[in-house]
């Protein structure tokens, strides 16, 4: 019985730290995508969004750091480890009248006379990806690279 017991019990190590490593994987992937999901639906709540300024509107980096660090000004440490509030990008999406099914980018340039594109969807994604690297005891395997995106339908107002 103490032959067997030595025989199995690094197999049953290696897959209870398999498990473990395979459900860090997974809440990581989850709450990534739930803070995508949390800028989304923050920015396509909201009045008077800048669309033609994505990189300095005020309301944009409100949610990218909601999302990332749980508060609007970003004062609070990240949520998830090695995420910054430099990762997210918010795109926008309108329905083309030609062919609703197929969104794409919005026709009404900005920089016109008038006010900018009104979007039909806030698009979020990590254009880099978010890296993480899983390890199995006294081994560290090839990074696992998440592009989640999230696409949120578009309620509010936009300058």
């Amino acid at each position: 019985m103490i032959l067997e017991s030595a025989l199995w019990i690094p197999v049953l190590t290696m897959l209870i730290v398999f498990t473990i490593q395979l459900g860090k994987i997974t809440y990581t992937y989850y709450a990534l995508r739930n803070s995508l999901y949390t800028i989304g639906q923050y920015l396509s709540t909201q009045q008077a969004v800048n669309f033609c300024d994505l990189s300095g509107d005020p309301v944009i980096q409100s949610a990218i750091n909601l999302g990332v660090t749980g508060t609007a000004d970003g004062s609070a440490p990240s949520l998830i480890s090695n995420l910054t509030t430099s990762m997210p990008a918010v795109n926008i999406e309108c329905i083309d009248p030609t062919n609703p099914a197929v969104p794409g980018t919005c026709s009404t340039p900005c920089g016109q006379l008038g006010p900018g594109p009104h979007p039909d969807y806030v698009v979020v994604n990590i254009p880099g990806g978010y890296s993480i690297t899983p390890r199995m005891l006294f081994l560290t395997l090839s990074p696992i690279v998440f592009s989640p995106v999230v696409t949120v339908p578009f309620r509010g107002t936009s300058l």
